[in-house]
């Protein structure tokens, strides 16, 4: 028997453990590898602590990350592959919502923290700086501090947040929830300073004047960038970040009454469903009740009602058309539930001018996107005009760095408007000075900023100590017992309930509700256990093919030795199998081939654990085994030769370091 990769053709064997780590792809595809397959199946069986703890355990933003991570996991569900994928973002919610800082306990956010994935060892209690106070700063200073060091965080605003608070709109993300994860931190013995901007009331060298031995950066992306259009100086135009900062915020940029945002990503549906809601907050309608995906009926009803209430008319351009649209499905969705018009494959071309005010937009027809090399490079039809009355314009096309604070005694330089990093350890080109998150590598999801700080903080840790952290993986087998859930592969996803689209329109209610009890157990037993895999004995397979009539995906199959062969990972399994050489397989025929034997072909990447084949085998050569793995950080010989360890050490070349040694907080 033989394992298939079914995505590239290739033969694996059990004893390569990295492979096995690739089939729980949920766990693979998350930047910090939360295993996602452990917390689902926790809650499918009633274990909701323990479901905590798991999601926790690599992710200091878990319960912010239960309510807006973009949520790669599911992206990558084998459950998908089947037909849709788990809701697994919504159960982490599920379960935050229970135990996490949201509570009012800290305790379990602070004894789920998977220690091992700290570099070992502890620091000297020497100051670190960290500048910016959004996920990617904070996660540096968590596992900073965990690690013994006395980190100050500066914060440019009066509170911290960053993207959390500043971009990502009040009726996603309660900032009660925000503050509570952040507070779980700074209890650690995190020191906050807000109202401290880099280059106004600090520079980098006062810093190390002040004595702060390392300086993390992580100061995000809080320019927007608009078009250069012609008008795009009226009165009436705006800036994504600045519109949404100033709505979070709750002091509103003054808007009209037809808003048109130019953009198609989840930061223009986000300033586009901001510019819906009121400006001050009030009673929510009365609404008749949830509007389900799906149903057109009740979709134009609730953008009736939506739209004879009085509310803006708010309009949203984009260059790619309905299937190209980055933004995610559920965001344009529910942007049409309230209301909002949708403008496919247009491209900006003037903003109109009415006396010095906005008009309206006029617009191109985008014929395509990218180009025949697949780069962005749009191409148009300017015969086919469109204009877009309207008072205001909100441009959401991307973010960009303010830079300004740097100066040329810092050392640190920077490349296409970002901070030059090592892409491996985040440092930049000054030794002592390192940077993360979307100001090293652009705008990205938030758990890709938490997994990049979690890298930098253990090079800063590296640095400091003169050691070498590196990733190594535990892995075993044990066989499995377990059962799924009767008609588990009949069970259809189901989101987490959502306010009718009046009532959300008209208010700044959370939108998105929690999974009842019930529902999140259903949704959970929807896992295919992807840890779980059909292992085989071929030393006591009779080859009575049973395990192939009873599959019910029909991934197994029995075939000769020659269509193995097709590709050069196969040829190089059958030599060994036969064992001679690849070469001396050319000389054999289709038909000696398979003359020498055949063997069960089996893809493991759309397999479902159903294990009927196990049931089956009447020799017993077919087992279900669980496959468990972990990652730890340990200490690897000599220093990294990424980093560049600068001048911080004596002439002996050890480390400076002060007398008094707090080693490794633990809760």
């Amino acid at each position: 028997m033989a394992q298939q990769n079914g995505h590239n053709g290739q033969f694996d064997t059990i004893g390569e453990p990295g492979y096995w780590m690739k089939m729980v792809k949920c766990q693979d595809a998350c930047p910090v590898h939360t295993d996602a397959c452990g917390y689902v199946n926790a809650i499918a069986e009633g274990r909701d602590e323990d479901a905590y703890r798991i999601a926790r355990a690599t992710n200091p933003f878990a319960s912010i990350c239960g309510r807006v991570c973009g949520a790669p996991c599911e992206a990558n569900c084998r459950r998908g592959s089947l037909d849709s994928p788990v809701s697994i973002r919504a159960l982490k919610r599920f379960v935050t919502s229970q135990f996490g800082p949201e509570s009012d306990d800290f305790r379990l956010h602070h004894e789920a923290c998977n220690v091992q994935m700290l570099p070992p060892g502890s620091g000297a209690g020497e100051r670190i700086a960290v500048v910016g106070a959004g996920v990617a700063g904070l996660t540096a200073a968590h596992d900073l501090t965990r690690l013994g060091y006395n980190v100050t965080v500066f914060e440019a605003h009066s509170a911290p947040g960053g993207m959390l608070t500043a971009g990502v709109p009040v009726f996603r993300l309660p900032r009660e929830l925000v503050m509570a994860e952040i507070d779980a931190i700074l209890a650690l013995g995190v020191e906050l300073k807000c109202n401290q901007r880099l280059g106004r009331d600090f520079t980098i060298q006062s810093l190390r004047d002040q004595g702060y031995k390392a300086i993390f950066l992580g100061i995000g992306l809080p320019k927007g960038r608009k078009l250069d259009l012609p008008g795009a100086n009226l009165t009436g135009v705006y800036d994504g970040m600045d519109f949404l900062r100033a709505f979070n915020e709750g002091h509103p940029l003054p808007v009209g009454r037809k808003i048109i945002v130019i953009g198609g990503g989840n930061v223009a549906y986000d300033v586009a469903r901001s510019a819906v809601r009121p400006q001050d907050e009030f009673e929510p309608t009365e609404a008749a009740g949830d509007v389900h995906t799906g149903d057109a009926t009740a979709l134009d009803v609730a953008r009736s009602a939506v739209r004879m209430s009085g509310h803006r008319e708010v309009h949203v351009v984009c260059l790619e058309s309905r299937r190209q649209m980055p933004a995610d499905e559920v965001e344009v969705t529910e942007g049409a539930e309230e209301g909002i018009f949708l403008h496919n494959s247009r491209g900006p071309r003037v903003i109109l001018d009415g006396d010095g005010k906005v008009a309206g937009l006029r617009t191109v027809e985008c014929t395509a996107v990218f180009d025949s090399t697949g780069r962005f490079n749009p191409s148009f039809n300017e015969e086919s005009i469109e204009d877009i009355p309207g008072d205001t314009v909100i441009f959401s096309i991307g973010q960009s760095a303010d830079l300004s604070f740097l100066q040329p005694g810092d050392g640190v330089e920077s490349n296409r408007g970002l901070i030059k990093v090592d892409p491996e350890t985040y440092q930049t080109t000054a030794p002592d000075v390192f940077a993360c998150g979307d100001i090293a590598h652009g705008p990205r999801l938030f758990i890709n900023a938490i997994r990049s700080a979690q890298i930098a903080a253990r090079s800063m840790h590296d640095y400091l100590r003169g050691t070498h952290t590196v990733e190594t993986i535990r892995s075993s087998w044990s066989i499995a017992e377990y059962t799924m859930r009767q008609g588990w592969d009949q069970l259809r996803r189901d989101h987490p309930p959502v306010v009718a689209a009046a009532t959300r329109a008209s208010s700044l209610q959370i939108v998105e509700e929690n999974f009842p009890d019930e529902a999140a157990r259903t949704q959970a037993a929807r896992c295919l256990r992807c840890n779980v895999n059909t292992v085989f004995d071929t030393e006591i397979c009779v080859s009575c093919t049973g395990c192939v009539d009873v599959c019910p995906e029909n991934l197994i199959r029995l075939t000769g030795l020659a269509e193995v062969c097709h590709t050069s990972d196969g040829r190089d399994w059958v030599a060994g199998a036969l064992a001679i050489t690849p070469a001396e397989l050319d000389g054999y025929s289709k038909e000696q081939l398979n003359a020498l034997g055949g063997v069960m072909l089996k893809d493991e990447a759309t397999c479902i654990r159903c294990g009927l084949c196990a049931a089956r085998c009447p020799s017993r050569a077919i087992t279900m085994q669980r496959f468990d793995f972990h990652r730890m950080c340990v200490t690897a010989a000599g220093r990294n030769p990424k980093l560049d360890y600068g001048p911080n050490r004596t002439q002996e070349g050890d480390v400076q370091a002060s007398s008094q040694s707090p080693g490794l907080l633990r809760p």
